[in-house]
């Protein structure tokens, strides 16, 4: 079992003790700088500087007892933003329209991105309501054909 998974189960009954959920978990930097990134959400997919730290406390002594990193690094346990990426459909349920980011894979319509409302999600396939100059348009997309999704932010 790699390092990661392990940390991952090591970290599982902390982030149940304090109610979220592990969002991502990765190594970041350069190999004599390496920080630990331990995202977390809480279930309705917000997050709070405190839960951070307390979570960050903990995990820090399980850390320090288990002693699995041989090397220097940095722990930050953190929010993975307003604009976190989308690994997983199951993570836009539970949210009225949620208003995404799609980068495909090959253009359809001669676009490769889109940005807007999620009308539905359904049989592998995705409805994006969006702005196309002072028209709104739908796109219908197949997830197979997305490279990366992530939340975003209306201005």
């Amino acid at each position: 079992m790699d390092l990661l998974k392990q940390l991952e189960l090591l970290f599982d009954p902390i982030l149940k003790a304090y109610d979220v959920k592990l969002y991502d978990l990765k190594w970041t930097g350069p190999s004599n700088n390496r920080t630990l990134e331990v995202s977390i959400l809480k279930n309705d997919g917000t997050m709070d500087l405190d839960t951070c730290a307390l979570v960050s406390e903990k995990i820090s002594e399980v850390l320090d007892e288990k002693d699995l990193i041989n090397s220097a690094y940095t722990l930050e346990v953190c929010s993975p933003g307003a604009e976190r990426e989308i690994f997983d459909f199951e993570e836009l349920k539970g949210i009225e329209k949620p208003y995404i980011a799609v980068r495909l894979k090959k253009p359809i319509n001669k676009k490769v991105e889109y940005i807007g409302e999620v009308q539905s999600y359904q049989d592998h396939m995705i409805t994006l309501q969006y702005q196309d100059k002072a028209k709104k348009k739908e796109v219908v997309i197949h997830d197979k054909d997305i490279e990366k999704m992530r939340f975003a932010v209306r201005i």
